[in-house]
């Protein structure tokens, strides 16, 4: 069970439920966010068209994503709506459920050999995180890719640190995308091969220097041509190192009156 980081949702706010008990004229649901507390869904606010039961639209035991329209922080209670949840909304909420789920379960983990309660877990790595970086999921890889930093710098504590990296790279493969691109290098000098080397390595450092989180790969596909391949977490990054690697190898290639074409491969 997920941990509230506060007692009562906002209004407006997603939340993920499961149905509990359902009745002609309503159900009730269970916050699965906020300690299995009860909220009701009201009839109308099952569906946008028109159910004669609501039987039609949810039965028991089923998650759903909705909207909260009703808090009484008095008496702790409160109203959902599923009719005002838009798809998109929904697979985001669920999207971010589950991202929670996973990350506060390594948390746990760790929790348990540290020899500290799940309040504590929750407390100094769940919730830190999760206000960090949008979900705890993607502190811990960023903590796969980063190291020491990713976690401290969202307020972890020291001791938490290193034993949530080691239990993270358990259970977190950090995915990876590539582009590739041909460069071709020709000069006629007595030196050309050298000076050719020497703009190899620059494309490289380049590439690395445009973002610290892409790997760059340059080898030869047989004199003049080049495979440089740019490997990084998302695309925008990639591209970012590959424009850098692109401009230098034509800037040092006039220089060094080398011979300069590139073509991006096609996927």
């Amino acid at each position: 069970m997920i941990k509230p980081q506060k007692p009562l949702p906002d209004v407006g706010e997603l939340v993920v439920a499961t149905v509990d008990k359902v009745f002609e004229y309503g159900a009730y649901v269970k916050l699965d966010e906020y300690g299995d507390l009860q909220a009701y869904l009201p009839w109308s606010e099952a569906s946008s068209r028109w159910v004669k039961d609501v039987k039609e639209v949810v039965k028991e035991g089923q998650k759903v994503v909705a909207k909260v329209i009703r808090v009484d922080k008095v008496k702790s209670m409160v109203d959902v709506s599923l009719k005002r949840v838009a798809e998109g909304d929904r697979r985001r909420k669920m999207q971010h459920y589950k991202r929670l789920m996973k990350g506060a379960k390594i948390a746990e983990i760790v929790s348990q050999k540290l020899g500290r309660g799940i309040d504590e877990a929750y407390r100094d790595v769940v919730w830190k995180l999760d206000n960090h970086y949008g979900d705890p999921l993607t502190g811990l890889e960023e903590a796969v890719v980063r190291g020491h930093e990713a976690l401290i710098e969202a307020g972890v504590p020291e001791e938490w640190v290193e034993p949530l990296i080691s239990e993270a790279r358990k259970h977190i493969t950090v995915k990876k995308v590539s582009i590739r691109g041909v460069v071709m290098l020709r000069s006629l000098k007595p030196k050309g091969l050298e000076d050719i080397k020497k703009i190899l390595l620059a494309l490289k450092e380049a590439g690395e220097r445009a973002s610290r989180e892409v790997n760059v790969n340059i080898y030869t596909m047989g004199a003049p041509r080049y495979t440089v391949e740019i490997e990084a977490r998302e695309y925008g990054e990639a591209e970012k190192a590959l424009n850098a690697v692109v401009n230098v190898a034509e800037e040092l290639s006039k220089t060094l009156g080398v011979s300069f074409s590139f073509e991006r491969e096609k996927k």
